[in-house]
Parts: C-alpha cells; structure tokens; sequence
C-alpha cells in the first residue's frame, strides 16, 4: 500500500472518527433502538460516498460520470445527516416511524444512483461504439491512402484511389447490421495490399474494382438502415 492511499484512508475515516467520538462522548452508549438505526444509515449514507469511485464507468466521460455519482451519493449523505441528527436528538418512541423514513430515503438514493449507473453505462457503450466506427473509416482510409502512392500502372492507380475516395466520403456512423461488410471491406483492402505488392496491374484493378463495390454497398444498406 502506497503513501498515497494510506491518505486517503486516513481522510476516508476522519468523518467516522470525529462523529462517533462526539456521539459517544456526548451522549454515551446506552440508546434505544430508532437512535442504533439512525446511526447505522448514517454510517451506510457515508459508506456510499466512499464506494462511489469503484461505481464510476470508465471511458472518455469519467469525469461526467463521475460528478452525476457523487451528486446522487453527497446529497443523499448530507440528507441522511440532517435527517438522522434530529431522530437521535428527538428520541423518538417508535422505532418504525424512523425505519420507514430510512428506508425511504435509502431507497430513493439507491434508485437515483442505479438509474444514474444505468445511464452511464449507455452513454459510454454509445462512446464506445462511436469510437469502433469512427476508426473504421479512419484505419480503412489510412490503409488505402498507402496503397495508392505504391501503385505504378496509372489505370490500376486510379481505381485504387476511386476505392480510397469513396472509403473517405463513407458517413462515420455505422450500424450493427453492418459489422459484418466492414469486416469484409478490411479484409479486401488487405487483399488489395497483397495485390499492390505484386504490381499485377490485372489483379490490382479488379481488387480495387470489388473493394469499391463493396464500400457502395456498406453506404447503400446503411442509407436504408437510418
């Protein structure tokens, strides 16, 4: 364990420390039962905000997720402290009165932070998937943009840069029902290459000519899909 996390450890527990030696300094340890359960969702409120980081998705939008966790867990904390206060001090006779309105708040936090998990994880899948798109037509583009300045016959070189204009003007934005020609379309550009290495300017033309076929007929099915 680093320096750095013996820290936050320590900062972790300096609410915990503070308020239970004011707790029990202040007012012993013999309370009735709505008092213990006042204390404990206290205690689960702050145990909340120090488990939110390990609930944060990973992506580009960390930082945004992660400010809609801590909102949801810091309010419900500050709530909950408020709320628990006045119980313990109140010292309320019936216990279930307490439980119910602990219950309620713990369950209204719980729904807002799941409801704010579920949501975040959409919005990184949808990052995700922009990505895998975004790099289909880059790395298909870049791929082909090599191969053109390695073709020497000038009508086998313009086939080639007809494929790689077309892979250019391709929409980013793709479809799942499109994964499968993409995959294809990378796998003739590939083709292609071994089709440039021979200088086979025969073999080179109808590669090209198959290629562009292929990258019209991604951008035509997804015209229909959207």
């Amino acid at each position: 364990m680093n320096k750095r996390s013996v820290m936050w450890i320590i900062l972790d527990l300096v609410f915990v420390i503070i308020f239970n030696a004011i707790f029990f300094l202040v007012s012993g340890t013999e309370h009735p039962l709505p008092v213990w359960i006042s204390y404990a969702f206290i205690h689960f409120a702050y145990l909340m905000v120090i488990l939110t980081p390990r609930l944060i998705r990973k992506g580009k939008s960390s930082a945004v997720f992660g400010f809609s966790l801590y909102s949801v867990s810091v309010s419900y904390f500050f709530i909950e402290l408020i709320v628990g206060v006045i119980f313990i001090l109140a010292l309320p006779e019936n216990f279930k009165v307490v439980l119910v309105v602990q219950i309620v708040l713990a369950g209204v936090f719980l729904i807002l932070l799941i409801s704010n998990m579920i949501a975040n994880e959409s919005t990184a899948e949808a990052e995700e998937k922009r990505e895998l798109e975004i790099d289909y037509v880059k790395n298909a583009g870049s791929a082909l943009g090599a191969l053109v300045d390695m073709v020497d016959d000038q009508g086998a070189k313009r086939k080639v840069e007809a494929a790689y204009d077309a892979i250019k003007a391709s929409p980013v934005k793709s479809h799942p029902n499109l994964f499968g020609l993409e995959s294809q379309i990378i796998t003739s550009i590939s083709a292609l290459s071994d089709a440039v290495s021979t200088k086979d300017a025969g073999v080179i033309t109808q590669r090209a000519d198959a290629l562009l076929m292929e990258i019209n007929e991604r951008n035509r099915q997804l015209k229909l899909l959207h």
